[in-house]
């Protein structure tokens, strides 16, 4: 049995013990003054391949000529110190020259076609995933460094290597920016907190997420840092006794046993404390579970095993055993943890896993690198991020914008999990706090997209409802459902969020597109002329349209279309730019359309070319809020700059404000013979206060068949009388009357009337 003492590991905190270590050749005189400390370390890889690497140090060194960093240090040592951690994880010779080279692009002028005909396609590949994006004109600082996470991210998704070389040099930089200035250091420790460190955690990169997180801590806050680091170390010295003593109990145990194993002590790193402190609204004294031990065993039965011999040597806490072997965590980590009463009564967590689990537990990602020549084949898959990675490309297809890009991002770098089964029994991992509606956009797109219901171990629940660990949750689906913009306020996943607005905007822009070309439509009549053939084969229609288009400053038919729907051009004016055009090839007005254009009216179109309203138009038309026009009111039509077609009623101020000001983007519009849908409408009741009056006030409403939707009651406390403001659902002007009529007979009411602007 290899039992390894860590008595003396115990004087530092643990994610501080890896710099100790590396302190040696990390340090400018070992590791960065030469390219002998790398070479040294590239025993694992081909003549060749270090041949290849020298060249490109060579490179490097002649492009940062010159170049100092902030610490006085000649710039070359950081890309050497990169290349040495990436080293470090067996990655292969192209990553380690994207290493020696990642800044020459960002710093020297470096062309990629100079990285492509020197080192390949790859290499420059990796290089340019590397390179920020500075070299573009941004509005402002944060537009710039979204856009750059973004080609970093994506860069990633295609190539894991991408990340993990970035990852090595955000980590030097961590270690040595003691020369920065402070505000540069608070800056790129928040940056490091809140990106890279989830995401080397969402790798599975555990030893690089824990010192990411400590360095961040210690350049956030120095001073309470510095306090708790006093703090651990003075309480070592009380520690001391138990740990030798429960570190000879288990060794004792085991030996008893026969398992082979190989214990070792971990201790919470100040960061970690921190947070629990917090988390717990605890002083340093309530946190007991400081230190633990972990216990490394050959196969997978022997980790079940030394759990049994740990439960009967100390008794468990209840609650506090997590089997991450048999449900892994999404970034593959795989332990069993157990936490037990030592002898003195203090709370000590132990973590059991195989070799290969430890690897994959503090190399996450890299392992397969690290650990390939073990395996069988090097083609094989990286699960552990595979899923993550890809869902970046998912989101990407949905979200142009750079900073929605990034927010939907950092929603998923979640580090809690809760796990749940689809009615096959598959397990799925999902974002604490995840609803129904993320779970039925992990399935499938298509899933959220039409999903109408949900149920969790066989009962009906809300789509909005948190899912625990361990429900079984089934989706019912219908054909004609579509999301609903209020998923938004409760969805937890980026995936979810990037497809439902990505549904959103599509279906705007196609309710947008058919107004618009019904507007162009309408305006081409009254020049007694008809839109021209979309057919592809009509080379004349087809040229009037690029002609247009390249007029108006759009890239196509669509576009243009959308922008005459949403306001954005006038339909009039672009219709007679049209009209110009098709004079120029002979095409003249028609009598009979001009007719049509200014008398006429068919099942679309209304006379005196308007546009009909029948409540199923849905984003491209609005009814205003101001005045909140029903069926029956004499309505007009405003279209707005970029908010398509807001459509208010004859009379109301705010619209013969607008049309004093934009007559020009005045049309007219009228009801359809059927309306589709009811129609909101605000009522103002004055009702005398009493028992059961808002009661009676609901039943009125009920009886007239109309919907209360929302209610407000005036500030004003009159202990007598009380004003109110219903929005209610009716279907017309006559429905409105029959409403008010009900209401004026209710006991409690003394007026009701509709509110107008």
């Amino acid at each position: 049995m290899g039992i390894r003492s860590f008595a003396a590991e115990l004087l530092l905190p643990a994610a501080l013990q890896p710099r100790l270590r590396a302190a040696v050749d990390t340090t400018p005189k070992a590791e960065a003054a030469s390219f002998a400390a790398l070479e040294s370390k590239l025993g694992y890889l081909a003549k060749a391949d270090i041949k290849l690497i020298r060249e490109a140090y060579k490179f490097a060194d002649e492009a940062h000529l010159g170049q100092f960093r902030a610490s006085g240090e000649p710039y070359i040592t950081h890309p050497l110190a990169v290349s040495g951690l990436v080293a470090d994880w067996k990655l292969d010779a192209q990553a380690v020259m994207a290493a020696l080279m990642h800044d020459a692009m960002e710093d020297c002028g470096v062309t990629k076609v100079q990285l492509i005909e020197r080192f390949g396609a790859p290499t420059a590949e990796l290089v340019d995933g590397l390179t920020k994006l500075d070299k573009l004109r941004f509005s402002t600082r944060e537009e710039g460094q979204a856009e750059s996470f973004r080609k970093m991210l994506l860069a990633m998704a295609r190539d894991v290597r991408v990340i993990l070389v970035k990852l090595a040099d955000r980590l030097h930089n961590m270690r040595t920016m003691a020369a920065m200035a402070p505000n540069k250091r608070h800056r790129i420790a928040r940056e490091t907190l809140d990106i890279y460190a989830p995401i080397a955690h969402r790798l599975g990169l555990n030893q690089i997420y824990r010192e990411l997180q400590e360095l961040s801590f210690e350049h956030l806050h120095p001073w309470r840092h510095g306090a708790l680091a006093k703090a651990v170390k003075r309480s070592r010295g009380y520690r001391r006794d138990i740990v030798e003593r429960v570190q000879g109990d288990v060794g004792k145990a085991f030996a008893t046993a026969r398992i082979k194993v190989q214990i070792s002590g971990r201790e919470k790193t100040v960061f970690s404390i921190y947070r629990k402190m917090r988390e717990k609204h605890a002083g340093f004294a309530q946190v007991n579970d400081i230190f633990g031990f972990r216990i490394v065993v050959p196969t997978l039965p022997d980790c079940y095993l030394a759990l049994g011999v740990l439960h009967q040597l100390y008794k468990p806490v209840p609650g506090r055993f997590k089997d991450y072997v048999a449900i892994p965590k999404p970034n593959g980590y795989q332990s069993l943890h157990t936490t037990l009463v030592s002898p003195l009564g203090t709370a000590v967590e132990f973590q059991i896993r195989t070799e290969e689990m430890h690897a994959v537990a503090e190399s996450g990602i890299a392992a397969h690198w690290l650990y390939k020549h073990d395996r069988k084949g090097h083609g094989e898959a990286q699960p552990m991020g595979a899923m993550w990675l890809q869902s970046l490309l998912d989101i990407q297809d949905e979200t142009r914008d750079s900073a929605e890009f990034l927010e939907h991002v950092k929603i998923d770098l979640v580090p809690e999990a809760v796990y749940v089964f689809t009615p096959m029994s598959k397990i799925m991992a999902l974002p604490r706090g995840a609803t129904a509606v993320d779970f039925a956009y992990a399935i499938h797109s298509d899933v959220g997209d039409h999903c109408v219901a949900a149920k969790v171990n066989g009962e009906p629940v809300a789509l909005r409802t948190e899912l625990k660990s361990g429900d079984v949750v089934e989706i019912v689906t219908a054909p004609g459902a579509r999301p609903n913009p209020g998923w938004l306020n409760f969805v937890r996943t980026g995936r979810a969020r990037s497809k439902i607005r990505h549904f959103l905007k599509t279906m705007e822009q196609e309710e947008s597109r058919s107004l618009g070309e019904k507007l162009l439509a309408q305006a081409l009549r009254a020049e007694g002329l008809t839109l021209p053939s979309t057919d592809p084969t009509d080379a004349d229609a087809q040229a009037v349209w690029q002609q247009l288009t390249r007029w108006s400053g759009n890239r196509g038919r669509g576009e243009l279309l959308t922008d005459i729907g949403l306001g954005r051009k006038i339909a009039t004016i672009v219709a007679k730019r049209m009209a110009q055009l098709l004079a120029e090839r002979g095409v003249r007005p028609d009598a009979v359309t001009l007719t049509l254009g200014r008398y006429g009216a068919d099942d679309n179109v209304p006379s005196q070319g308007g546009v009909v309203i029948d409540g199923s138009e849905g984003a491209s038309v609005q009814l205003a809020t101001c005045c909140r026009p029903i069926p029956g009111d004499a309505i007009v039509g405003y279209l707005g700059r970029g908010e398509g077609l807001l459509v208010h009623t004859a009379d109301c101020r705010n619209g013969k404000r607008l049309a004093e000001r934009d007559p020009e983007r005045w049309m007219p519009v009228e009801w359809a013979e059927q309306p589709t849908r009811p129609f909101e409408t605000m009522v103002q009741v004055l009702v005398r206060n009493g028992k059961g009056a808002l009661a009676q006030l609901a039943t009125s409403v009920s009886a007239a068949e109309a919907d209360i939707t929302h209610i407000d009651m005036d500030n004003e406390r009159d202990p007598d009388v009380a004003e109110l403001r219903l929005l209610v659902s009716v279907r017309d002007r006559l429905h409105l009357a029959d409403l008010l009529r009900t209401l004026k007979r209710s006991p409690p009411v003394m007026r009701a009337t509709r509110v107008k602007p």
